[in-house]
């Protein structure tokens, strides 16, 4: 009975705390990994040197949704020492970089060199290696910057074993100091979808083994696609074809990129720009394409303004437009019909094909692609399906379409 009683008294106790806990939980917020998946990658961009005080500008806005700040500062110079193109030590940098500090946010400059030959040169040589690392950390450890960004391109195939002891040497050092080393590569491009005949080698000059064991962080710089996936162009043919990040080919190079680097120490680069092209219609195709210049967003939308022409998505998940410039003779053309099935803002060089392909002639028509937050949008998710660490967007410089940061949050 006695036993009964105690069972009874305990199983009523159970039942109190058990009301507790719930009226706990639906009194106040419930917090849950589920609640804080949008904020789960990690953002970082870079801050070009030449738009700097527009970048710091847009960064400082936006602290708040930003984890690293690469100043895009840095490039090296023949004798292995590294030029500061940004003036880091001016007053307005030292400003941002207090606020970052103060949000948390890691300040991770770049060095940037696209001269393969000076790479080589440097690194291929012990003295010279040493030294070109001894002259990174003084001015790491000078500005008290978390970390340093390697953005090393156009290597030589035979650099590829210097790079890597090269990044080798640099983290043992940064770890030393408590610092990150991050790695800005250029995306690579499957070899069944880069060549028509795959080679039996293929030299290349970044080892993604290596890179992915000593940077901390590996930036891939899915963009300036172009014409690089030869079974891209053939599969989206039937109109102007030349983006900047087609999803499709994105995807691609996370795939193989992940064959070799840790996902979670990789930021998919994504481009926030455009370009504009001249186009060659030939009879039956799109057959040349000539770059006028790169454009940021305000100058891609007047011109579509200009020539009173509404954007749409093209087959490469990016915005884009077609004209016939005021100067062409060819803008006679604007008069005849539109093709039946044409897609928004391919007006004007449906027309030239309908033209050239009743002619026989070439006809030039331009061409703008761009990044816009759509196209954004289809990146972030991607690197949340491949459960990357997180993103890394080039460039801030508040140029960009500003609804990304609606994403980004």
């Amino acid at each position: 009975m006695v036993y009964m009683m105690l069972v009874k008294r305990i199983l009523f106790h159970l039942i109190i705390v058990a009301v507790g806990i719930l009226i706990i939980f639906h009194s106040f917020p419930v917090f849950t990994f589920a609640a804080t998946k949008d904020a789960d990658l990690e953002v970082s961009g870079w801050i070009p040197y030449w738009a700097d005080s527009k970048g710091i500008k847009d960064a400082t806005k936006h602290i708040k949704d930003i984890d690293i700040v690469f100043p895009f500062a840095y490039t090296l110079v023949s004798d292995g020492s590294i030029k500061d193109n940004a003036s880091l030590s001016d007053s307005e940098w030292k400003k941002f970089i207090k606020l970052a500090r103060k949000n948390k946010v890691e300040v991770i400059p770049t060095i940037m060199t696209s001269d393969g030959g000076t790479v080589h040169a440097i690194l291929s040589n012990d003295k010279l290696r040493k030294a070109h690392i001894e002259k990174i950390m003084k001015e790491v450890k000078r500005h008290d910057f978390d970390g340093i960004d390697i953005d090393y391109e156009g290597k030589l195939s035979s650099t590829i074993d210097h790079f890597s002891e090269f990044l080798e040497e640099l983290k043992e050092e940064l770890d030393d100091e408590g610092k990150l080393l991050t790695c800005t590569v250029e995306a690579r491009t499957p070899p069944d979808s880069l060549y028509k005949n795959v080679p039996a080698v293929i030299e290349y000059a970044n080892d993604y083994k290596e890179i992915g064991k000593h940077c901390d962080r590996v930036e891939i710089m899915a963009y300036d696609q172009q014409r690089a996936d030869l079974k891209l162009n053939d599969e989206k043919a039937g109109e102007p074809y030349f983006p900047v990040s087609d999803v499709d080919w994105v995807e691609k190079v996370v795939k193989l990129a992940l064959q070799d680097i840790p996902e979670e120490k990789i930021l998919l680069g994504i481009p926030t720009y455009g370009y504009h092209y001249e186009v060659a219609v030939a009879p039956n195709w799109y057959k040349g394409y000539t770059r006028i210049g790169a454009l940021n967003m305000p100058d891609i939308l007047d011109i579509a303004d200009e020539y009173d022409v509404e954007p749409g998505r093209n087959k490469a998940g990016e915005m884009s437009f077609t004209y016939f410039p005021k100067s062409s003779i060819y803008k006679v053309l604007n008069a005849l019909p539109v093709p039946e099935g044409t897609r928004k803002g391919n007006e004007a060089a449906a027309k030239a094909l309908l033209f050239a392909n009743a002619t026989g002639q070439t006809v030039p028509v331009n061409y703008a692609s761009y990044s816009d937050a759509g196209a954004i949008e289809d990146k972030i998710e991607l690197a949340r399906e491949y459960g990357l660490r997180g993103v890394a967007i080039f460039k801030f410089d508040s140029e960009e379409d500003q609804n990304m940061w609606k994403l980004l949050r």
